[in-house]
């Protein structure tokens, strides 16, 4: 699912009124059915509703959707944040203040839908300040932000602001359905500009908003449920900056099925290499990760004094002793290491970083595997590390490479502060993504992944349990077994990621999330797989 900034949703809209001849109005119109369909559907027992509505085009949507409750029966009210008379008291021109509504005039076709309004005798009532008007003791079955739509970047202010207080100060009181987006936020944004509306449900008018989709925007937002402007919307262009949802519809099927005659020859071999004295766990919860993620072989490569605890935990997967130093890697291992990816006939993945430790043998062994390795790479924890500050170093390698960092290892990698990264993480995956060339996983609430030529996909699986140790070298074992089944580096990573959430989810339901532990995601990988085989 495409998700749009504001400049790309008045592109697309900018599209359909020229090209397609779709007039403004007819949006509008469809804006407000769709949204009365919503509150049909999801707010079955609200009657008496009121709209809070600004005077730009969100305004407008406000004003139709009076005119589309009433003709359903519903005892429907519109208020206006601001005056409507200029200061000699005439009706002010219909010439407007466009679709942010922050000027004094009525954009023009809100003041079309405000004369509609009032020749069907609806007169909405202008309400510049509803804390010092008689709503306080008004009953309502529902409230509607109708103030303000996409086209805010800064802190709301006048009218407007005042409103957004007020609704603040009941919420709770009754449901509260935006329209488009809750008012406040800024749509291209993820992080609020200042004070916003909070809504229970959202009704997305045509592509979903950066700020409906990205936290902690998006908490505001409540449920989504997309509205049908009626028309076919084109999709803006994929491209480094574009942003899209992850969808299970997008995802079933992308293994295929199993030929009959499969071996284990035929679905990739997988070494993953890491591991150091204390944290030989994190190879083996990528091994067995890696097995419960199809991989028909899996070798488990560790400092040779670690063979004996990997071996006993993870039963499915083979493993081999290379070269150690105090306890760690030794750089002399880094021969015996790709003879050992390069070393079956099947295809095949390297999952290198869990455990690794951060010695300098052992990041002399990342940068020399890494740009060496004839199979592709997933590249994780320490083995990220290795790189850190030097971003373009990671171009420099024979294969296709995933890096998964958290936080403070995309920082250190790119040389920023860690809460630079968490205060902007959309972007940081795009610049790790172009610095490097390869597909970021960022993981964290939301993980994303970014590629480097065809944008970031938001993940929507997962849930706060999933954030104890370990977890992250599930995740590496589980994309490396896509990648060395043939997936191609995005593919692997959208599919993997959502995986790995969703078993993380079907954990919650069965445990609780403040029990759960990496081994949990593990063992409902099997029916998470299952749940993506068949139509969508």
């Amino acid at each position: 699912m495409r998700v749009v900034t504001t400049d790309e949703m008045r592109s697309v809209e900018a599209s359909v009124i020229d090209v397609l001849s779709v007039p403004a109005l007819v949006l509008m119109e469809n804006a407000a059915r769709a949204t009365a369909d919503a509150i049909a559907a999801c707010h079955p027992g609200a009657r008496r509703v009121a709209i809070a509505c600004g005077r730009g085009n969100n305004g407008g949507d406000g004003l139709a959707l009076l005119r589309h409750l009433k003709t359903r029966g519903y005892e429907a009210t519109a208020f206006i944040a601001g005056p409507l008379d200029s200061a000699n008291g005439s009706r002010e021109s219909i010439s407007g203040c466009g679709g942010s509504g922050s000027g004094r005039r009525l954009s023009p076709e809100a003041t079309r839908q405000l004369v509609s309004c009032e020749r069907l005798g609806l007169s909405p009532a202008s309400v510049p300040d509803p804390a010092e008007s008689d709503l306080a003791g008004a009953r309502f079955d529902l409230w509607v932000d109708a103030l303000l739509g996409t086209g805010l970047n800064r802190p709301v202010d006048g009218p407007v602001a005042r409103w957004v207080d007020w609704l603040c100060k009941r919420r709770g009181d009754v449901p509260l359905v935006s329209v488009d987006l809750p008012t406040g936020l800024d749509a291209s944004a993820a992080v609020p500009p200042g004070p916003h509306v909070v809504a229970d449900l959202t009704v997305v008018l045509g592509f979903p908003k950066v700020a409906n989709v990205l936290a902690p925007a998006a908490d505001a937002c409540g449920r989504l449920r997309i509205g049908d402007l009626g028309v076919p919307l084109p999709e803006p262009p994929a491209g480094p900056e574009a942003l899209y949802r992850s969808r299970r519809e997008d995802l079933v099927g992308r293994l295929g099925a199993r030929p009959p005659d499969g071996h284990k020859g035929s679905f990739g071999h997988v070494v993953v290499a890491g591991g150091a004295s204390g944290y030989s766990g994190a190879v083996v919860l990528a091994a067995r990760a890696a097995v419960r993620g199809g991989a028909g072989l899996v070798t488990a490569a560790v400092p040779e004094h670690l063979v004996p605890v990997v071996d006993a935990g993870s039963i499915e997967s083979m493993t081999l002793g290379l070269p150690a130093e105090r306890g760690g890697w030794s750089r002399t291992a880094v021969e015996p290491l790709l003879q050992a990816i390069s070393g079956r006939a099947a295809p095949g993945a390297l999952a290198l970083g869990p455990g690794l430790g951060l010695s300098d043998d052992a990041r002399v062994l990342a940068r020399q595997v890494l740009a060496r390795s004839a199979a592709p790479v997933v590249l994780d924890a320490d083995g990220i590390s290795a790189f850190a500050g030097d971003p373009r170093a990671l171009r420099a390698r024979a294969a296709d490479l995933v890096i998964t960092p958290h936080p403070g290892e995309l920082g250190r990698l790119l040389g920023v502060a860690t809460d630079a990264v968490v205060k902007a993480r959309w972007e940081h995956a795009r610049m790790a993504a172009r610095e490097t060339g390869a597909v970021v996983v960022l993981k964290g609430r939301q993980t994303l992944i970014s590629d480097p030529v065809l944008g970031t996909w938001v993940n929507p699986t997962g849930n706060p349990g999933m954030a104890s140790g370990g977890a992250g070298d599930v995740l590496t074992g589980v994309i490396a077994a896509l990648l060395a089944q043939g997936l191609e580096p995005r593919s692997a990573a959208r599919l993997g990621v959502y995986v790995h959430g969703l078993a993380g989810d079907l954990a919650a339901a069965a445990r609780g999330e403040t029990s759960m532990a990496a081994a949990d995601l593990v063992d409902e990988l099997a029916a998470a797989f299952k749940s993506l085989v068949g139509p969508g």
